[in-house]
């Protein structure tokens, strides 16, 4: 079995001990480091490695969303998934526009979060349906015409195909639900994502589905059932 390597970032260290303690215990993960300070995190990378970090948003130097904005701009950066003690609606639309791949509130159940981990090392988005059904009204409700312009002109490089899997990752279906209802194989729709990422420069599938539902495509859809 493959470890999952895991960097821990939170300025709490009684919360770092309770996630170390916690994920720790998973055969398929194995904890690499932790940080107390968004200002630490790029060097610790660089020493460890990670696949997945786990990151707290309200830190003393450098918070966790300027942090993930840094680390998802480098090249073969880790998935970010933030982690805190509230929910606000610009706070998630920020760290998921600047590339994290999910956000989970720290009072979410032990083996929710360890779900999520895996999830999100294996390439797929973390956020619940309900989560997902409010960043979404905010981002339309918010967009105005000038973003939902630019949504839609970014979205014209892609060929029908990609469109579709586009929509379908909007909607938050997993790869082999795309599958099924695209009428492809999984490796198939692994190849399309890809390509939609590079194309619209994207980090990942959230990003995706903010797009899409930044352009109105989603709507469209609704409207025409």
């Amino acid at each position: 079995m493959t470890e999952i390597r895991l960097l821990l970032v939170d300025d709490d260290p009684l919360v770092r001990a309770g996630l170390s303690f916690m994920m720790g215990g998973a055969d398929d993960i194995e904890i690499v480091g932790e940080a107390a300070d968004g200002a630490e995190v790029e060097a610790l990378v660089d020493r460890t490695r990670p696949d997945v970090v786990l990151m707290d948003i309200r830190m003393p130097t450098v918070d966790g969303l300027t942090a993930t904005e840094r680390l998802r701009a480098r090249p073969d950066a880790p998935q970010v998934v933030v982690l805190t003690t509230f929910h606000a609606d610009e706070q998630v639309l920020r760290a998921l526009r600047v590339g994290a791949a999910g956000f989970l509130l720290k009072d979410t159940p032990p083996a929710e979060i360890l779900a999520a981990v895996r999830r999100v090392a294996a390439g797929d988005p973390v956020l619940s349906p309900t989560v997902t059904r409010q960043l979404m009204r905010h981002a339309v409700g918010t967009a105005g015409d000038t973003r939902r312009t630019r949504a839609r002109d970014r979205m014209a490089v892609l060929n029908d195909r990609e469109r579709e899997v586009a929509l379908a990752v909007g909607r938050g279906l997993a790869n082999a639900e795309i599958a099924t209802g695209l009428f492809m194989s999984v490796a198939t729709v692994k190849t399309h994502v890809s390509r939609i990422l590079a194309k619209l420069d994207l980090n990942n599938r959230v990003q995706i589905a903010l797009l899409a539902h930044d352009a109105g495509l989603l709507e469209e859809e609704r409207e025409e059932r």
